[in-house]
């Protein structure tokens, strides 16, 4: 009996030593090891089935939204349709032969409408399963860069506040960008000059399509182009020639730019009702305090324009002009007009949260002739 009992203690020794060995420090780093390898796979298990799902989650957005855009320049088209109808019905209003600011096209309040215009708005129209914001501005309140002669670019530059030697550089390069010869005049620039540039271009010779066109022109600098809205656009900064960058004691501000000034579609002549004072004061003869007392006029008592109480002019023959000659109020009857021929037309489509805005120049000779020129995507 010793014996036996002797041997199950060496067994009860050897299942304690069995115990200690399973607990060694060893086999514990082992297992932690193991843990931390499983902890770390099912990481990168987790962010490659994140990033997964997030990938389909942007493709279908990039493919619902493809599926959209058909329907957003439907609607966009839509939206030019309807400035369209809105400009048809606003020159049938025989008691209004004018275009003016006050007006609903022009997002005034309409004081004068007819059956079709009295419960429309420009903003916010439901159409299937979107809607459209329309804002139409007439191209006749500024000048027609085409048209613009050297005496209407030198009163730019007055009314600009521009450099005298910046301005016989811009006045004669723009001459000759317009031109067809390649003669330069005497401040002026032509394509040999162009040519030497980083990247070099040519001179259009041609009428300006488009006004950006005068970016390219030498002496026009953003802050010419932009006036006060240079920090809003996305020109490039002006360049030095010596050095290739930015000099900023160069910098000029200007009170107005030539993109406040000037279009390259318009008819010949201005929309006194609509111009500013400054593009009023473009055509020689018409000084600040006559434009002034112009728009002091046509915006009513209130003095704001685009209000009920605007007094918009019927004829340009109500224009202002103490002491001038018959003579001289006829020639500036043919520049100035109550009327506008070309508008622009921009919508915004939106389905959603997706939006697309859409830009188109429309012509209306008549009521019954009101056409697209063109649109496109902004």
């Amino acid at each position: 009996m010793p014996r036996r009992k002797s041997a199950q203690g060496r067994m009860g020794n050897n299942d304690t030593m069995r115990i200690r060995v399973n607990h060694s420090p060893r086999l514990r780093d082992r297992n932690g090891v193991a843990m931390i390898i499983v902890m770390v796979v099912i990481i990168v298990l987790g962010v490659l089935a994140g990033g997964f799902a997030y990938s389909m989650k942007v493709e279908m957005t990039l493919a619902r939204n493809a599926n959209r855009k058909p329907d957003l320049k439907w609607i966009a088209r839509s939206g030019v349709e309807f400035a369209r109808y809105v400009l048809a019905q606003q020159a049938a209003i025989t008691e209004e032969p004018y275009d003016s600011l006050n007006q609903i096209w022009a997002g005034g309040p309409g004081v004068v409408t007819n059956e079709f215009l009295a419960n429309i708005s420009l903003k916010n129209n439901q159409l299937g399963p979107g809607q459209f914001s329309v804002e139409i501005t007439d191209m006749e309140r500024k000048f027609n860069i085409n048209l613009a002669n050297k005496v209407i670019l030198k009163q730019a530059m007055i009314i600009m506040n521009a450099d005298v030697g910046a301005s016989s550089t811009v006045i004669d390069s723009i001459l000759d960008w317009r031109d067809q010869d390649n003669q330069t005049r005497i401040s002026g620039t032509e394509s040999q000059d162009y040519e030497q540039r980083q990247p070099p271009y040519l001179a259009k010779n041609g009428p300006i399509d488009h006004l950006s066109e005068l970016l390219r022109v030498a002496g026009v600098t953003p802050e010419m182009y932009w006036g006060p809205k240079v920090h809003q656009s996305k020109s490039p900064r002006p360049q030095t020639a010596e050095t290739g960058r930015f000099d900023e004691e160069k910098r000029r501000t200007y009170p107005v730019g030539l993109v406040e000034l000037f279009t390259p579609v318009s008819a010949r002549f201005i929309n006194i009702n609509t111009a500013s004072s400054e593009v009023l004061q473009l055509v020689p003869g018409v000084g600040p305090n006559v434009a002034q007392e112009i728009v002091r006029r046509r915006a009513g008592p209130d003095q704001e324009q685009g209000t009920y109480d605007d007094m918009p002019y019927r004829s340009s023959a109500e224009i202002p002009l103490p002491g001038m000659s018959a003579n001289r109020r006829k020639r500036l009857s043919q520049i100035f007009s109550v009327r506008s021929l070309h508008f622009k037309v921009e919508v915004t489509a939106r389905i959603g949260s997706l939006e697309e805005t859409y830009v188109a120049l429309v012509r209306r000779s008549s009521p019954n002739n009101v056409h697209t020129l063109y649109i496109r995507e902004k």
